[in-house]
């Protein structure tokens, strides 16, 4: 029986810590549709800052990569996902938006929590899988500096003489990763202030708040991506245009140029973004916070339990024997108590079948 009790004790613990290593707010509810993708949008701006260090060193050194060609591949290939993985993200919170405003009925079943979770993976899986041909576009250049020595330059695709294979690459992106994006976030906006101003029960704050997200997602893309494809297809379409005039891609170039610095500082506004429109999201990623210290908390407790368990378990023989009065057979009725054999102390361990034959009505301890 105690080893019975000790397994349900083991199975609750076990409970618990699963139970607490679920995405969960402060109050210990599941993270909401738009807590995951606020969360995959911080997570995704958090890989960015992972490069970012490395590109610092490379502009300090007057634009002189000496990292290597892996490095640098990883890098661009971070750069490129991570600006695309930000933009699904912010779709994936305005149609969530558009959701819970114009279809709140059928929300949990167009966009449940586990779609939420599939999506994000599938947003991953299949940007990281079709920004690969950014590893096999870059290149390192050896090009002569002022000083008279080479300078070696990590090559951004966008820059590459030869513009075969970065032209429809570029173009691809800005459909699927840009345009498409763009329409659907234009239209989940426009729709939910309609059905907002229609719904006069909704014109309060919580509408209002819902409509500053979504005019807030979209401001963002006119503000930061539209420019930086405008430059950036503009830059290869130069060279595609004039391809032994050097002279001619220069103006391109140093717009994207520009375009880029401007653009790295959307991981400075999609913390702004989530923050000052997601309320909702800053309670219940800092109370997820609180629950892994819970979590570790009731870890360290069941690790004591366990150890406690096979501590008891190992001195049972001994307790047994120490506090159990063994009555041997005397006779039909009766019984008297079994003298102890010379040699054995009290922690000897009892003989087989010696519960069977105590006396009726003793309770033995080990029971």
């Amino acid at each position: 029986m105690g080893n019975r009790q000790t397994q349900v004790s083991e199975g609750r613990a076990g409970t618990d810590t699963v139970t607490s290593a679920e995405p969960r707010g402060g109050n210990g509810t599941r993270w909401t549709r738009g807590t995951l993708f606020l969360f995959n949008l911080a997570l995704a701006d958090a890989s960015w800052l992972l490069a970012l260090p490395f590109l610092v060193q490379y502009h300090l050194d007057s634009v002189n990569w000496t990292l290597g060609r892996p490095l640098c591949t990883a890098v661009r290939l971070l750069y490129h996902s991570y600006f695309y993985l930000s933009i699904f993200f912010v779709t994936c919170v305005s149609v969530e938006r558009y959701v819970a405003i114009v279809h709140p009925l059928r929300a949990v079943a167009l966009l449940g929590r586990r779609q939420a979770c599939v999506l994000c993976v599938a947003i991953w899986a299949a940007t990281l899988a079709f920004s690969s041909p950014v590893a096999q576009m870059t290149e390192l250049q050896r090009c002569p500096a002022a000083n008279h020595t080479n300078r070696t330059i990590c090559t951004l695709y966008v820059m590459l003489e030869d513009p075969r294979e970065s032209l429809p690459f570029s173009l691809c992106w800005s459909f699927a990763g840009f345009l498409l994006p763009l329409a659907a976030i234009a239209y989940c906006c426009v729709r939910s202030v309609l059905e907002v101003r229609r719904r006069r029960g909704l014109c309060n704050g919580r509408g209002r708040h819902l409509t500053r997200l979504l005019s807030a997602a979209l401001v963002l893309f006119a503000l930061l991506y539209l420019p930086y494809h405008l430059t950036r297809n503009a830059a290869v379409a130069v060279r595609a245009l004039y391809p032994r005039n050097p002279e001619a891609w220069q103006p391109a170039s140093l717009a994207f140029a520009l375009e880029m610095c401007v653009c790295s500082l959307n991981s400075c506004v999609n913390p702004l973004f989530s923050c000052f429109v997601g309320r909702r999201f800053r309670r219940e990623f800092w109370g997820a916070f609180a629950r892994l210290c819970r979590c570790a908390s009731k870890l360290s407790s069941s690790e004591t339990l366990r150890d406690g368990t096979r501590e008891a378990e190992d001195r049972a023989p001994a307790a047994v024997c120490a506090t159990t009065a063994v009555w041997a057979e005397s006779g039909e009725g009766g019984g008297a108590p079994a003298q102890m054999r010379p040699g054995e102390g009290a922690c000897s361990r009892l003989p087989d079948g010696a519960l069977a034959h105590s006396r009726p009505g003793v309770t033995h301890r080990n029971c």
